[in-house]
């Protein structure tokens, strides 16, 4: 079975209420996408760093328990697994995050996965467009796409990253460059291209380097924009995505991971999907992340839900590979 190489930071989250943590999971949009791709029985594999600290290890089993790979997880011994603080407050009023690292001076020393024709490769967010560590991890994205992979990036960061837009942007041209799909968040639009619109966003900066894009509206939905001039738009018929926008979106990533597979979707066909067959794709993405949204207390599917999909995945392929012999 083709595979899927998530590429992305390892982060552990801890949410505060009024100053008190009230909880606390591994965070980032890939490994979490990663995490529900694992679920479904499609070979998944983690491509990151971590500390081998207690941290570390808590993010690495969380990794196999979903029956993600972790051999490309580089576990370094100087410095500190990456943790995230996320303060709200019970009066309202906009999350604040405080972000910790402690990254050694040589990073991204990890052992490349194997990486063949069709398979899917999820990256993005601030691991992409560091300066510390830009020149491997591009080296391995490009390789993806020498090999005829299908790249997925997640265009942007988690938010309360402090980094100036203007010194990592020719990372981000390049990562749009060498993507086949590209995820964005209303909020990751106002960090990289702020005033545009999603229209003006993809008119001006992402058509002329990647002629697919989807874009997450906190309000109504999503928005596919392509190549072909083409503009559909999709609203969720369950799970709010404000109500937990990384789990909707990394149910989202993994959901569109899924349908690429069960719909037989290959490199060399990605710009030519049908409306019908985006139609089916996205119906499949918006189920996974509103399972996500309520699964409280996770941020990927949950284990019915898993099974069910796996089933149904197994059936795909087996219809896939006998038109196939009949076709032949």
């Amino acid at each position: 079975m083709r595979k899927t190489i998530a590429i992305g930071e390892s982060i552990l989250d801890t949410v505060f209420l009024d100053d008190r943590p009230i909880d606390s999971f591994v965070g980032g949009r890939i490994a979490n996408a990663a995490a529900s791709v694992g679920e479904v029985g499609i070979p998944v594999e983690m491509v990151s760093e971590c500390c081998n600290d207690h941290i570390g290890d808590i993010i690495t089993g969380f990794l196999r328990q979903h029956h993600v790979g972790t051999g490309s997880v580089d576990r370094f011994t100087e410095g500190g697994t990456a943790a995230s603080m996320i303060f709200n407050s019970s009066a309202g009023g906009d999350k604040k995050l405080v972000n910790f690292y402690n990254y050694p001076d040589d990073r991204f020393d990890v052992v490349w996965p194997r990486i063949d024709e069709d398979d899917v490769i999820l990256f993005g967010s601030f691991y992409s467009i560091d300066v510390a560590m830009r020149d491997r991890f591009y080296e391995l994205v490009k390789y993806a796409r020498e090999r005829k992979a299908i790249l997925i990036y997640l265009l942007g960061c988690q938010h309360g990253i402090n980094c100036r837009i203007t010194k990592v942007m020719p990372g981000i041209l390049e990562n749009l460059e060498i993507a086949d799909i590209v995820i964005a968040t209303e909020g990751d639009l106002a960090d990289i291209f702020p005033g545009e619109t999603a229209d003006m966003a993809f008119k001006n900066h992402i058509e002329f380097y990647c002629g697919n894009f989807l874009y997450i509206d906190g309000n109504s939905g999503i928005t596919v924009y392509r190549h072909n001039g083409v503009k559909s738009s999709f609203t969720p018929s369950r799970g709010s995505i404000a109500d937990n926008p990384l789990g909707w979106q990394s149910g989202l990533t993994s959901g569109i991971v899924y349908a690429l597979y069960a719909n037989g979707i290959l490199h060399d066909r990605v710009d030519d999907v049908d409306e019908e067959t985006m139609s089916r794709i996205m119906a499949v993405a918006m189920e996974f992340a509103a399972n996500v949204v309520a699964n409280r207390g996770r941020n990927c599917i949950d284990d019915g839900f898993a099974k069910i999909k796996a089933e149904e995945l197994q059936a795909a392929m087996n219809l896939l590979n006998d038109n196939n012999i009949q076709a032949s």
